[in-house]
């Protein structure tokens, strides 16, 4: 029978920086693409956004399962 893994506090205090700090990329990347003209730069920044969505999926994924968050 396997156990499952849980986060300790402080490894829960971090998973929740790290979704922050990606949230705010991203919404950083979403808005200043509004703001830029050149196109391949735009293009980078929605390649960010992209990626971030996707890391903010796992990683939320991920911190739901915590137990000390039910």
């Amino acid at each position: 029978m396997q156990q499952e893994e849980t986060l300790a506090l402080h490894e829960t205090l971090e998973t929740h920086e790290i979704l922050n700090f990606k949230t705010v990329c991203l919404l950083r990347s979403k808005l200043m693409q509004g703001l830029c003209f050149d196109n391949e730069l735009k293009q980078l920044m929605e390649k960010d956004v992209q990626q971030s969505i996707q890391a903010i999926k796992e990683i939320t994924a991920y911190y739901n399962q915590n137990e000390l968050l039910h």
